[in-house]
């Protein structure tokens, strides 16, 4: 030929991307740029393809029989920007320099077009329904305490013994937590001394919490219980401003005065009132506002679940001493025994294990609704759960009321609820001041 050195290879590509070469003679006609730059030249070096440099003679006789071989490239960048860089060149492929619809729609890719809708249709339900999704949260949240509540309260009725159940709680819970991590739902997240040592006053807190509200659930009626820890909001307030030393705004100091107001004419008329269940009521709200202000300490980049699961792993630790102390011989001398011949061992050992998870499982689900809402929203949720609970308990046990107790009730729940709104929005308004 007049060009004895340079010797070219149209470049072709198929649906899933292989790179097809084929050799052919080049005409005796000047070669324009675009053209040079849509063939690459002999010398140049394909992986997996070693037999790219051939003689000229090899290269007639392919002409000749018109035989072509493939060769599978990585793709940088998509067909559409301009093709392949090999050895340092960019190559664009002949047929998106031919004008020709048949030989364009052959570089179509099917296979990407599909994924795309799929995940076009995904995200779309996912943004076209988001509320679906946060009422599931809501509604199952709801669902899992109040019957958490109603099947604790009927194991008190048989088996009187909270520091026992509490550590139940806590050990169904952990339970799930390994068997979750062990399938990778969730991954368990490393922990290290650093975080274990914060973690600890939050898991002691939430232990000792946890305990004395199951003593006071077990010595006095449901809705009394909830209606004493209604109180909790004007410790967490006194406790920021008392001990952080954070200024609380008069406005919410007043809102908690109804909260105070009515738990106090609950308290007055509660037919099942003791001073055990009203004294470990208010422990349990002392104590769940110091895991609050540790909390804030120990933030951390882990997830909710993980940081909840190393939370009752520590808090069971610290249940298990108080339990066999305080009930241990009782338990081992009648309490078993005494709960077996009321209710049967099947039914004791499937109370203990449901009302464990329905435990878990509610508080879990209050993080990751946190998670998904405004602090507003799940603060006026969080009461309305309050309400739900007194009111289901209510009417499950039969629990006989005053009416001085009802409407203090109404009061303190009425204070808390407005308590949770003007907190909710002045932090709302700390944030937006923040990012302003």
């Amino acid at each position: 030929t007049k060009y004895p050195l340079l010797k070219y290879a149209k470049t072709t590509y198929s649906a899933s991307f292989p790179l097809t070469v084929t050799t052919h003679r080049s005409k005796k006609t000047t070669v324009s740029t675009s053209t040079m730059e849509s063939r690459l030249l002999l010398r140049a070096t394909v992986t997996g393809v070693p037999q790219l440099r051939r003689p000229i003679g090899a290269i007639h006789r392919q002409v000749s029989t018109a035989s072509s071989f493939t060769a599978f490239a990585k793709l940088i960048g998509s067909v559409g920007e301009g093709g392949n860089l090999i050895s340092g060149r960019q190559l664009r492929p002949i047929l998106l320099l031919d004008s020709s619809p048949e030989k364009r729609e052959i570089l179509k890719p099917v296979r990407a077009a599909a994924g795309d809708s799929a995940g076009e249709a995904k995200v779309g339900f996912l943004g076209k329904y988001p509320w679906l999704v946060t009422g599931f949260f809501f509604f199952m949240w709801y669902f899992l305490n109040v019957i958490f509540n109603i099947l604790n309260k009927k194991i008190y009725n048989y088996f009187p013994y909270p520091y026992f159940v509490s550590a139940v709680h806590l050990f169904v819970g952990v339970v799930y937590c390994l068997l979750s991590w062990s399938v990778g739902l969730p991954k368990r997240a490393p922990i290290d001394s650093n975080l274990l040592k914060v973690l600890i006053p939050v898991a002691v807190c939430h232990a000792i919490g946890h305990i004395t509200s199951n003593v006071s659930f077990a010595a006095v009626a449901v809705s009394f219980t909830h209606t004493i820890k209604a109180l909790e909001p004007f410790f967490n307030a006194s406790a920021s401003q008392f001990l952080l030393g954070q200024s609380i705004p008069i406005t919410l100091w007043l809102s908690l005065a109804p909260v105070v107001l009515g738990v106090a004419m609950a308290s007055l008329t509660e037919l099942s009132f003791n001073w055990l269940g009203f004294i470990s009521a208010m422990i349990s709200n002392i104590s769940f506002t110091y895991r609050s202000i540790f909390s804030k300490k120990a933030m951390t980049d882990m997830d909710s679940t993980n940081v909840y699961a190393y939370i009752s792993i520590i808090a069971l630790i610290v249940c298990i001493p108080p339990a066999i102390i305080v009930e241990g011989p009782q338990l081992l001398k009648h309490g078993f025994s005494d709960a077996i011949a009321k209710v049967g061992m099947t039914k004791f050992i499937s109370d203990l294990f449901w009302v464990g998870m329905f435990y878990h499982l509610y508080n879990q689900l209050a993080t990751n609704t946190l998670e998904r809402v405004a602090p507003l929203t799940h603060a006026v949720g969080n009461v309305l759960k309050r309400v739900f609970v007194i009111g289901f308990s209510i009417v499950i046990f039969g629990n006989k009321i005053s009416t001085q107790t009802g409407i203090g009730t109404g009061i303190a729940i009425a204070g808390v609820a407005l308590y949770s709104i003007i907190k909710a929005k002045i932090e709302e308004d700390k944030k937006k001041g923040k990012t302003a």
